[in-house]
């Protein structure tokens, strides 16, 4: 029942965020232009419900081509610029993903959409990884209140799939809860190596269960 009553959550939900948080974009929108060269936000494909690429919002927080530099950020990254740090910092260059919700191409709650090419292509996820692709990806989701950027990949995805398991309304409410006491804390908001790593070792394991 609720898995049908969701979208309308969310759609209502997103839509009150943009109405409350539209001043806040639109100062960070001008500060953005003015502290840096390039556009204010950033789009960029990532991997949807059933897999299917969308093309997700975010303010742009760090240099124009600064993925070129690699996909994680450590501290003190040269690429984040300086208004960028504090967007980070108080996770508001997620806001734009709002309007994500209401094209229907993200959830407020789900796991969060990886890139198309990490940690790894669709087609290398294990038949039970890609079970995290059956429901619409979140701006937050479970493994993000669980350790969110210093949480490993191949712990990322078990939970992400967990998600998908236990999808109810106190579930997501949780969530949302642990969520806000994350930002307001700042906790575990940088990628540490580790969590590449990971991503390497199942990357393996995953093409050794696909040659047996």
């Amino acid at each position: 029942m609720y898995k049908h009553l969701k979208r309308c959550f969310d759609t209502v939900g997103a839509l009150a965020a943009l109405v409350v948080s539209m001043p806040i974009l639109i100062i960070a929108y001008i500060t953005i232009r003015i502290d840096s060269p390039g556009p204010a936000i950033f789009r960029q494909r990532r991997l949807g419900l059933n897999g299917v690429p969308f093309v997700m919002l975010k303010l742009r927080s760090m240099t124009v081509g600064a993925e070129s530099g690699g996909v994680y950020e450590s501290v003190g990254d040269p690429r984040v610029t300086r208004v960028g740090r504090m967007l980070r910092k108080t996770s508001i260059d997620e806001l734009p993903q709002f309007i994500n919700i209401l094209r229907g191409d993200m959830s407020l709650i789900g796991p969060r959409p990886t890139l198309e090419y990490h940690p790894w292509p669709l087609e290398e996820y294990s038949p039970e990884q890609r079970r995290r692709f059956s429901t619409r990806p979140g701006i937050t989701g479970w493994a993000q209140v669980q350790g969110r950027k210093s949480l490993a990949w191949d712990s990322r995805l078990k939970y992400d799939v967990e998600y998908v398991d236990k999808i109810s309304f106190l579930f997501d409410f949780k969530i949302l809860i642990r969520t806000i006491a994350q930002v307001l804390t700042n906790a575990d908001n940088v990628n540490v190596s580790n969590t590449a790593q990971s991503s390497t070792i199942s990357r393996n394991q995953n093409e050794e269960r696909r040659a047996r």
